[in-house]
């Protein structure tokens, strides 16, 4: 009877180590399971070129990630001369199960992919390579666009400045070093809706919004939490900043805004005369690149207002700022 029980134990666990092999070559190896790049070539126009600035520098903020931000200025502007270098650090300190940089986008680096293998990495979250891209990236959000908006994109990206800049490779703790195989997915492209349809026109602009305005548990974004505020942001100097709860409840969000409030908030940093209560180095600073949303047309902001209002109103109070010192 003994020898049948451990007989029946030992397969029990040959079988155990079976499956986790199983699991954990599948994790590595089988994913992400993400069609090929398709076979593409996006002509470059100066419409796409137009169009591609203005969603790279103001609505997507491709270049916000991937460039040097200058912290020694309100909001921290991408230094002159580092568009689409990379060089942005994301680690541990802000939940993220890891360290990467934001990649060089530049034609120094990215000369010889094809539009397909840009296309897919942008919408899929696949590098050339087959590698999955971490999140923070939101190709969940890009893949959600207008095709014509992502040709728009990389028109733009290829007439950048060549840039020598490489990075680290991304180091992944266990277990995000096999999840993060799991989250690409394949796109589902939505049309660019009639502006006149203000809260569906800022749904489909507010992208970036929740990728900041969403916290991160697990080290992924909690998209059931989408808008609620509550991501830490450490700044290079003087602590950290939380994210604001943007929902529309009256007392911990923005429910008591008006659309002019908000779109005033916005549009006061294209102003030369404005001041900020920021003035220099080691002074508690912005994550939020608010030079950069300043170029943001205001009929886009009027309807991401019209959006976020449509939200249904969550109560959660976040801390604005963590000193070094606590």
């Amino acid at each position: 009877m003994k020898k049948i029980v451990l007989r029946s134990l030992l397969v029990l666990a040959i079988l155990l180590v079976v499956i986790i092999a199983g699991g954990y070559l599948y994790l590595s190896k089988a994913l992400p399971d993400i069609e090929a790049p398709e076979d593409l070539t996006v002509e470059i126009t100066p419409e796409r070129l137009e169009r591609g600035e203005y969603l790279a520098h103001h609505v997507a903020l491709c270049m916000d990630c991937h460039s040097v931000r200058d912290w020694d200025k309100f909001g921290a502007p991408p230094k002159p001369g580092t568009l689409g270098g990379g060089g942005e650090l994301f680690n541990r300190e802000m939940g993220i199960p890891g360290v990467f940089y934001a990649t060089n986008i530049t034609p120094a680096a990215i000369g010889d992919w094809t539009d397909g293998e840009l296309f897919r990495a942008i919408t899929s979250g696949v590098s050339r390579d087959g590698r999955a891209l971490f999140p923070i990236m939101p190709y969940k959000y890009y893949g959600k666009m207008d095709r014509e908006d992502i040709y728009s994109i990389i028109a733009y990206i290829r007439s950048l400045d060549p840039i020598d800049a490489e990075y680290p490779e991304p180091e992944f703790d266990f277990p995000m070093s096999l999840i993060i195989n799991t989250i690409p997915g394949e796109p589902d492209f939505h049309p660019i809706p009639d502006p006149k349809n203000k809260v569906a026109y800022g749904r489909y602009l507010a992208g970036a919004c929740m990728e900041c305005h969403t916290p991160f548990e697990n080290g992924q974004p909690n998209f059931e939490k989408a808008f609620q505020g509550g991501t830490m942001f450490p700044l290079p100097k003087g602590g950290k900043v939380i994210s604001t709860n943007i929902t529309p409840d009256k007392e911990t969000g923005i429910g008591n805004w008006t659309e002019e409030q908000f779109v005033q908030k916005f549009r006061q940093y294209t102003d030369s005369n404005y001041v900020s209560a920021f003035h220099g180095p080691n002074e508690f600073n912005s994550i939020m690149p608010w030079t950069m949303f300043a170029g943001m047309k205001e009929g886009d902001l009027s309807a991401i207002y019209a959006y976020l209002m449509s939200l249904d109103p969550v109560e959660n109070q976040t801390e604005r700022f963590i000193p070094d010192s606590e």
